[in-house]
């Protein structure tokens, strides 16, 4: 038997004028890929705001492994290790790689105010080196591809140490063979039991 790692029950969200969400429910398991399929307007990226913090529901729970757990903003879904990666990417362009990655939580030098770049880079490289991914951490993220920047999120995901990743339309600007290297990736991250939200219209 599938051992659930979010259960979502009876979510309902309205807006002025909407109701978005109306009882919804949703179960997620251990290194599963879930595919949340609907026309634009269904509700799929309200329900997975709600879960990844940037919404706060009306009603319902959310439980994970079994425990009920409240989500009031995005720091207490990351700390429950849930990430969003958003269609449009919330990356800065004339930071490097691995500057996006860790922003907010640099690694510093034994003198506080020196970023301690050598590390940083080092840990980005070891994340890119897991999903066989050639990108320079040193590199100008607004000199990269979509599809690169698009693998930055991920491992910028992951160097929180992540077990779920809700990604939001992410081939709507891919090529074909990027669209490959993005499911390589997801089948990486799914072999480590992480769990994948995939949300497609």
């Amino acid at each position: 038997m599938a051992s659930k790692t979010v259960q979502m029950k009876n979510i309902s969200k309205s807006f002025p004028g909407v109701k978005a969400l109306d009882n919804v429910s949703f179960d997620l398991n251990v290194g599963e890929v879930h595919a949340l399929v609907g026309e634009n307007g269904a509700g799929k990226s309200t329900l997975m705001k709600i879960l990844s913090g940037i919404y706060t529901k009306d009603s319902g729970t959310i439980l994970m492994n079994n425990q009920e757990v409240s989500i009031n903003n995005v720091r207490d879904a990351q700390n429950l290790g849930i990430i969003m990666i958003h269609q449009d990417l919330n990356l800065m362009n004339h930071l490097t790689v691995a500057e996006n990655i860790f922003i907010g939580r640099e690694f510093k030098k034994k003198m506080p105010l020196l970023l301690d770049s050598k590390t940083q880079n080092e840990k980005s490289r070891d994340i890119f080196t897991r999903l066989n991914l050639e990108i320079d951490p040193e590199a100008k993220v607004g000199n990269l591809t979509v599809a690169k920047q698009q693998m930055v999120e991920i491992a910028k995901a992951l160097s929180y140490d992540s077990k779920i990743l809700i990604m939001d339309e992410p081939t709507s600007s891919l090529t074909d063979s990027e669209i490959e290297d993005l499911f390589r990736v997801v089948r990486t991250l799914k072999e480590e039991g992480r769990s994948i939200i995939y949300i497609s219209h």
